[in-house]
């Protein structure tokens, strides 16, 4: 099979870029030829102020990008292309020309950008659905993209003509989403139900389970509010001393959080920064269980499966993937959402019974050898390819149909 894989990634490198480059791989690995499309979000650094003021335009239509794509497109005659991200360098511009070359489309929905303009859900430390409750215009009112009601304006601007123009419904074969909960949150917001399909992401290579219980807690990820780092901080005030905290991982808040810490006068939390990926997977093997205390509606996280993968319990929050991924009681605990008491209580009741932890860390070991491997993720992909080009080819010949039925000339 031959496939168009589409991505436009980020300044700072997420989890978004991380699944595109796995799957990239994996495709590779199974014998099949890959074609990529890609812009980077760093080629803006170089645009003149012209250009820049342009950004509000080529995130609704991006010219340059639909006519690169649409030679890429033609000159190499995918089976399928498959988009992972168009924001904001690609735009959706590119959807028509798959759709004038009868060339199946599926999306994996990796955030909610088509639903929220800043993508996340996420405002005022809480979760917020103003936008697909009450309308769009709520993003540009409260500034949510980038702080800025420009950059939200365009982005809103964006979803708006999409939304007009039925590109999302129409010019979409299939949608990929990484849990019900966020195929729920679409379906909730008009999409239809049976273009969703749900593939959790997956490990390239298998880290392999611990050999011996771990000495710490750890946490993995970015050090800000919305993953819940403060949170977790401020469950040390109420946790006995002598329960050490590791922190890999940073962000522009690492200063903050560090400050927050040290206001607790504990030697039990310390900071270890970003780590390459493997001293990470070490740190969470040499933990006793991984916290995951996140406040945003996470379509996933990695951060869990690599746990799971080494046979290390989760204790996470009981809200959006979380809340799918850990299974209380079996693959881990959860815990309320924002409640650095409960958090405590969770944390605490874990480190004190250590035997019935790991237990939880073979189930979770168990739960990734299920359904988390880069093979079940494989053969889940490739259904969906071929559900894709099987809609595409029966939309094509209903509207060859209608066309030869109404007397037009094809």
């Amino acid at each position: 099979m031959k496939i168009l894989l589409v991505h436009n990634s980020y300044l700072e490198p997420g989890g978004e870029d991380v699944v595109f480059e796995q799957e990239n791989r994996l495709l590779r690995w199974a014998g099949h030829e890959v074609i990529e499309y890609c812009r980077r979000n760093d080629e803006i650094a170089a645009y003149s102020a012209m250009e820049r003021l342009d950004l509000l335009r080529r995130t609704v239509w991006a010219t340059d990008s639909r006519s690169e794509f649409s030679r890429l497109l033609h000159s190499s005659h995918p089976d399928v292309v498959h988009v992972h991200n168009t924001f904001p360098l690609i735009s959706p511009s590119i959807y028509s020309v798959c759709q004038e070359a009868r060339v199946p489309v599926v999306q994996t929905l990796h955030n909610y950008r088509l639903l929220c303009p800043q993508a996340s859900f996420f405002r005022n430390g809480k979760p917020c659905e103003e936008c697909m409750q009450q309308g769009l215009w709520r993003g540009i009112q409260h500034a949510c993209y980038r702080n800025s009601r420009l950059a939200t304006a365009g982005t809103v601007l964006m979803l708006a003509v999409h939304r007009q123009k039925r590109t999302w419904d129409k010019m979409v074969d299939l949608y990929i989403t990484l849990s019900d909960f966020a195929r729920r949150k679409f379906i909730a917001a008009g999409f239809q139900a049976d273009k969703i399909e749900v593939k959790p992401n997956f490990l390239s290579s298998d880290p392999g389970g611990r050999t011996a219980p771990g000495s710490y807690v750890v946490f993995v990820g970015r050090s800000s509010p919305e993953k819940g780092l403060p949170t977790l901080i401020k469950a040390w005030r109420w946790l006995d001393k002598g329960i050490p905290l590791r922190i890999v991982g940073d962000s522009p808040y690492q200063a903050e959080m560090q400050e927050q810490a040290a206001q607790l006068q504990s030697a039990d939390i310390r900071f270890l920064g970003r780590q390459p990926h493997e001293q990470t997977i070490t740190a969470i093997k040499q933990s006793r269980f991984l916290v995951f205390p996140s406040e945003l509606y996470e379509t996933f996280g990695l951060g869990i499966i690599e746990a799971f993968a080494c046979g290390v319990p989760v204790i996470a929050s009981n809200l959006g993937a979380m809340s799918e991924l850990v299974e209380d009681g079996r693959t881990g605990l959860l815990f309320r959402p924002g409640d650095s008491t409960d958090l405590a209580e969770k944390i605490a009741w874990a480190w004190n019974h250590p035997e019935i932890m790991e237990k939880l860390g073979r189930n979770a070991r168990l739960t990734y050898e299920q359904k988390y491997t880069a093979e079940k993720n494989y053969s889940e992909l490739m259904k969906i390819y071929a559900k894709a080009g099987a809609r595409r080819c029966a939309t094509a010949t209903t509207a060859d149909y209608q066309v030869a039925e109404n007397g037009i000339s094809a």
